[in-house]
């Protein structure tokens, strides 16, 4: 669905990475307050910080394409890289969220404080924005590039945090509903109602599903998600309230591709989707017999010649999925004590049973066909509570507060047969039961203890944020099934005093002065696939006494400047990254071979951001935001296996998907009838080798909106939007390092971006 000349038209109505560090923030404000005072800017710049911070509100979603990512969102603000396969930015094989040359595992992620983990793909600790909440449902998100709030629950932010804020149900009242229908056959459909009293007893509930094929290959991708949430005030200025969440996202993934399998067989190559089963049997067969794949042969009257175009075992699997199905729940009090303290309170509680499948060509199945359904499976129950007492004294705004979770997470790796050579019998949309052979399941419990202490002192124009925050993460690894001899033990890493301060200065005018410095470390990753436990019993052995977690320092300082008209902020940066853990793969990732894990040095950034929002007469408006990053390995890395030694060359490389500029601009367009807007997003090259010998191009891509609003006397107007994603068709690799990354050459870790997609919204309010 492609309507070009449509959106032509309508648009003359439209005038990096691996890691930074924590900083304190004031004291939490709350959720609705933020949303209020957000509710006139889509774009607010931090105003009175210590620390670089941005936060959008949830105009900023509602004008992107229905359904559409909050890191999408956020792709326009400064040092922010963000990365999909998809249109909406869902597609969580594929999404990558990077802030200063950290990767999103070393980043923070809340959700009205509820901890969500790094958000990546094989999640240990959380679950992805995607799965908690939906877009329609969120008021604000805050981005801080440098150095989070030291109050964010979190323990892998050594770079920046995103706080999510859901709005409150008084904003909800009445009934909301949209209907969206757009390229490969995607509909989707949203409806909230919403209960109560502005200031009284209110609740919302909302329900959203959606359902699309794949822009390439067969597949699907679909999510079904149920939002409720309720606020009852108890009298005195105490307040109960509630949040509950389900979400059940099945989605067939896209093939990872290498710069040679794009010039060999194009962007569109995809795996064997369902209507290729009988192929890619064929293609496993020929593997076996050519013994690329290691596995006995099972059919040599196959031969041993691969079908043009293939050329290799690895160039298409037969199906890939990613099934997730999580619950959330939290319940918290805010009160006040006396005249001069506020106590807060949440306990949250958080289930995910999740599956990762391929049809492997590696390993046979017993029913006589050449290949398995090799999954990786999740199993999460998680438990926590997090409080904060804040007061003010004086000149003196204290607040102290801790946070406690713990996590029970059981990770496998099981093989299910297919039925027979002309039959799978088995749906990779679906879970998988009876596995033929588990090949590991290890169970990590881990508990995980952090504290704050943050002091706002205002002397006037200047103001002074001091803090520090510490932590004690405590994981035991156990096996359930134990083949393949992976790692398993207790380690801990323990940070008790990881200090903050902060300056903001007003210079009148509207203009500000803001600086600070933080210190952060980060906590290892518990699972077997990433972290200390990937690797052997060997090597976990030899590595759990010299293994020290990453952390860093980060200086940043930067000027504000507001009049309503323009509001824009200056800022740059230094970080010091020290004890870079580095996890090498050790085989392709359908094989899934135990990783290499070794602290490697040291990483240096400096950069700049910028960014201006203006409101322009006669409702038009602009935005622009320009980064500028220089990330490098500081260290050469050596590497010693089976009695070699081995020193590749990093030292002064630039560190792998971080883009040395970004830039973003926008022309956006409001009559209270018509509105619309055009975005353009510039990114430079990025390596995706720590040599820096293979890259892929900066690619500049453009979106646009246009819609059109009728007042018919209800709550809302009616609305209806179009959009369009990568509105010139640009062809383009998305995602770098989704099987990760390599010292040099050539690897099958790409994702090639969606084409252009165009879709269609109607929404209501009554």
């Amino acid at each position: 669905m492609r309507i070009v000349a449509v959106l032509l038209a309508s648009t003359s109505l439209v005038a990096a990475p691996a890691f930074a560090a924590e900083e304190a923030a004031p004291a939490p404000v709350a959720p609705e307050a933020i949303s209020d005072a957000a509710a006139a800017e889509i774009v607010v710049m931090g105003q009175g910080q210590t620390r670089q911070v941005q936060e959008l509100s949830t105009q900023e979603l509602t004008i992107l394409a229905s359904g559409t990512s909050p890191l999408k969102a956020i792709e326009k603000l400064p040092s922010v890289n963000f990365q999909s396969a998809d249109a909406f930015g869902t597609y969580e094989w594929s999404t990558r969220v990077t802030i200063r040359g950290f990767s999103q595992n070393q980043l923070g992620f809340n959700i009205d404080g509820i901890p969500l983990g790094d958000m990546s793909y094989g999640n240990a600790n959380g679950l992805h924005i995607s799965r908690a909440i939906s877009p329609e449902n969120i008021g604000v998100t805050r981005v801080s590039q440098g150095s989070g709030s030291i109050t964010a629950q979190s323990t892998n932010n050594l770079g920046g945090t995103l706080e999510f804020f859901s709005i409150d149900p008084k904003d909800a009242l009445g009934v909301t509903a949209s209907a969206s229908y757009g390229s490969e056959n995607t509909w989707r459909g949203f409806a909230r109602i919403g209960l109560g009293t502005t200031d009284g007893a209110r609740a919302f509930a909302s329900v959203q599903y959606q359902d699309g094929e794949k822009w390439k290959g067969d597949g699907k991708q679909r999510t079904l998600m149920v939002n409720a949430k309720g606020v009852l005030p108890l009298g005195g200025g105490t307040e109960l309230d509630g949040y509950v969440s389900y979400s059940d996202r099945a989605e067939q993934d896209y093939q990872d591709l290498s710069l040679a399998m794009i010039q060999r067989l194009g962007y569109d190559w995809d795996n064997f989707g369902p209507s290729r089963y009988a192929e890619a049997v064929r293609v496993a067969d020929i593997a076996a017999n050519r013994g690329d794949t290691g596995t006995a042969p099972l059919n040599a009257a196959a031969g041993t010649t691969y079908p043009s175009p293939i050329a290799s075992a690895d160039d298409a699997y037969y199906d890939a999925s990613g099934l997730r199905k999580d619950t959330l729940a939290s319940l918290g009090l805010t009160t006040p004590l006396g005249d001069a303290l506020t106590f807060k309170v949440k306990g949250y509680y958080h289930e995910n049973d999740g599956q990762g499948t391929w049809g492997s060509p590696y390993v046979n199945s017993p029913t006589g066909v050449p290949m398995a359904l090799r999954t990786t499976e999740y199993d999460i129950k998680r438990k926590g509570v997090f409080a904060a007492l804040s007061g003010t004294f004086g000149i003196n705004e204290l607040t102290v507060g801790g946070w406690y979770e713990k996590n029970d997470f059981i990770q496998s790796r099981k093989f299910y047969a297919y039925e027979s050579r002309t039959n799978p019998g088995r749906d990779h949309l679906k879970f998988q039961h009876n596995p033929f052979y588990t090949q590991w399941s290890i169970a990590f419990e881990t508990d995980a203890l952090q504290y704050y202490v943050s002091d706002d002192v205002d002397l006037g124009d200047l103001k002074v944020n001091l803090g520090w925050k510490g932590y004690s993460v405590d994981t035991n690894a156990f096996a359930l099934v134990n083949v393949s001899g992976l790692a398993t033990g207790d380690i801990k890493v323990e940070d008790w005093f990881q200090p903050h301060v902060g300056l903001n200065y007003k210079l009148g005018d509207g203009l500000e002065a803001f600086a600070g410095f933080t210190q952060v470390t980060r906590a290892y990753q518990a699972s077997a696939t990433s972290g200390p436990f990937s690797t052997t019993q060997a090597g976990f052995n030899a590595i759990k006494d010299k293994l020290k977690p990453e952390s860093s320092d980060t200086w940043e300082a930067g000027l504000r400047y507001n009049t309503g008209v323009i509001n824009a902020s200056l800022a740059g940066y230094y970080v010091n990254f020290r004890d870079r853990l580095l996890v090498i793969p050790t085989s392709v990732g359908v094989v899934g071979s135990a990783n290499v894990l070794q602290n490697v040095g040291s990483v240096r950034a400096l950069g700049i951001e910028a960014a201006v929002d203006v409101k322009l007469p006669g409702g038009f408006g602009a935005f622009a935001s320009y980064s500028y990053n220089d990330t490098t390995y500081r260290d050469d890395v050596t590497i010693t296996a089976g009695g070699t030694t081995v020193v590749r060359a990093t030292a002064g490389k630039t560190v792998v998907d971080t883009p040395k500029h970004l830039l973003r601009g926008e022309l956006s367009y409001d009559s209270q009838t018509v509105f619309g807007r055009v975005g353009v997003n510039y990114m430079s090259k990025r390596y995706f080798t720590y040599l820096n010998d293979q890259s892929v191009p900066g690619r500049a891509l453009v979106d646009a909106t246009i819609g059109y609003r009728l007042d018919i006397g209800q709550r809302q107007p009616v609305e209806l939007q179009l959009n369009a994603v990568n509105l010139f068709d640009k062809r383009y690799v998305a995602t770098i390092g989704s099987n990760g990354f390599g010292f040099s050459g050539d690897n099958q870790t790409l994702l090639a971006g969606a084409p252009r997609q165009v879709f269609v919204t109607l929404k209501a309010g009554f």
